[in-house]
């Protein structure tokens, strides 16, 4: 019977990480694909940048109050709602005539995404615990840096085999039969709702409306002028962000003065495996998702690559991700925070060396002298992504989560929408020095934001040693 429990459970972690890897393909794989779509529907710069950006924004919106209603209600439920959501709105991404139909489905595809994501890290909570909780996570780890870093290959694969026209629209309609399978498989899997003395059954706090309107609000509000950077001009898109901060505050002191159940957990910042895990997440999304963004528009902007070589270029990254996250679920029981420092260690060695590598072999050859360096980041990276999750999420009780993980992928995305934009601007203000300038100066701040985990690390290990 345990046999038979231990196989249903990872039949189901199987489930929970095919649609995290769905949804975190969806970041990346359009990237490639934006000339197709620019000629198909004759896009303007600013459809294309909703294209991408939309996605991100309701994703990030819609992750804490999802995290919070699969935990009173059922993750499961909330686990196919997502599923299905997303595979429709990736069919009418696909079959889109027009870029206003493009750009509301990536929208809707977006609060797929945001509504699906929370309960796979909350599902992981319920059905694992100790050192196969770690492993959970860092198969999960692997997943979604294995589907961050192989987007631009993938994206790049399909436009070739089916050409300009048709290449982008198989981009979003990849997704259906996936979609399609999962439904069947996660309804017959996942469990069922459990309260936190094991029985089955349903919890019926108030969601926190209040809280919902005023999180969601001091979110799109700071997302907002960080995603338009380029698009909105003027410096009026700025004053969103102190706007942003006020709702914030005001925000954390409703849910401070909220006597039934909060939307938000804050006493779980008082946890420094939560607090400080929070922030290495935050500051390493700045700079691993701007790695993609740099190094995919300087390989075809800059040198003429095609969307397959460009992505075959970041292989190497997503394989060492995806080799040290397995490796890395299996000892973060053991290492714990020292795992993520060495990880955040290596990540910087592995992207200094790639810059170097830019110095030494310019030209057209640029791709292959950093497979080896991007090696070593992806190893880094893979060090840092699951173990700091699992780690930040050990303190955490199962009924929560859900939301705890919301949270925390809430700041991953903000942190990518600021490291884009800020690693952006140095490349784009880097342009007229040359291609391979801009691209080295953008990964400055790509380093800059690493370093800033690694200083967080380095506090919780220099804590704990003192506790």
């Amino acid at each position: 019977m345990e046999a038979s429990g231990i196989d249903t459970r990872r039949r189901a972690l199987g489930v929970c990480l095919v649609a995290a890897f769905m949804t975190g393909l969806d970041v990346s794989i359009v990237n490639v694909a934006l000339p197709s779509i620019r000629e198909g529907l004759q896009a303007s710069e600013d459809g294309l940048q909703w294209t991408l950006s939309g996605y991100a924004l309701t994703f990030g919106l819609l992750l804490v109050p999802a995290g919070r209603l699969g935990d009173a209600r059922s993750r499961r439920t909330l686990f196919l709602w997502g599923v299905v959501l997303f595979t429709l709105s990736s069919a009418a991404c696909g079959f889109a005539w027009s870029m206003n139909v493009l750009i509301v489905a990536r929208l809707v595809q977006g609060m797929a995404a945001g509504l699906l994501n929370p309960q796979v890290s909350g599902l992981i909570q319920q059905m694992f615990r100790g050192y196969e909780r770690g492993r959970a996570f860092g198969a999960l780890g692997a997943t979604i840096g294995v589907s961050t870093a192989a987007g631009p290959l993938i994206g790049g694969a399909l436009v070739t085999a089916f050409g300009p026209e048709l290449g982008w629209r198989w981009v979003f309609l990849v997704n259906l039969p996936i979609g399609l399978a999962l439904v069947p498989l996660a309804h017959r899997l996942l469990p069922a709702r459990t309260t936190s003395d094991g029985e089955a059954g349903r919890r019926h706090e108030s969601m926190d409306p209040v809280g919902v309107l005023l999180l969601g609000l001091g979110v799109a509000c700071l997302l907002l002028p960080f995603i338009q950077q380029h698009q909105w001009h003027g410096q009026a898109k700025w004053l969103l962000v102190p706007l942003a901060l006020l709702v914030l505050a005001g925000f954390v002191a409703w849910e401070r003065a909220y006597r039934r159940e909060p939307l938000v957990d804050l006493s779980l910042f008082r946890k420094r495996s939560y607090s400080l895990g929070s922030a290495i997440a935050l500051f390493y999304f700045a700079g691993f998702t701007d790695i993609f963004f740099a190094f995919t528009l300087y390989l075809q902007s800059g040198l003429g690559y095609s969307p397959l070589m460009a992505g075959l270029s970041i292989t190497p990254f997503a394989l060492g991700s995806a080799s040290a996250s397995v490796v890395g679920g299996r000892l973060v029981s053991k290492a714990g925070r020292r795992l993520v420092t060495a990880g955040l260690v290596t990540v910087i060695a592995g992207l200094a060396a790639t810059m170097a590598a830019t110095l030494l072999v310019p030209g057209h050859h640029v791709g292959l002298a950093t497979a080896l360096p991007l090696l070593v980041a992806g190893v880094g990276s893979g060090l840092v992504i699951s173990p700091n999750q699992a780690i930040t999420l050990s303190e955490v009780p199962p009924e929560g989560g859900g939301s705890a993980a919301g949270v925390l992928q809430t700041g991953q995305r903000l942190g990518s929408s600021i490291g884009i934009a800020a690693a952006g601007s140095v490349f784009f203000g880097s342009l007229p020095q040359g291609w391979p300038t801009a691209f080295r100066h953008g990964l400055f701040v790509v380093l800059a934001c690493v370093c800033v985990a690694l200083l967080a690390a380095l506090l919780d290990l220099a804590r704990t040693r003192r506790a």
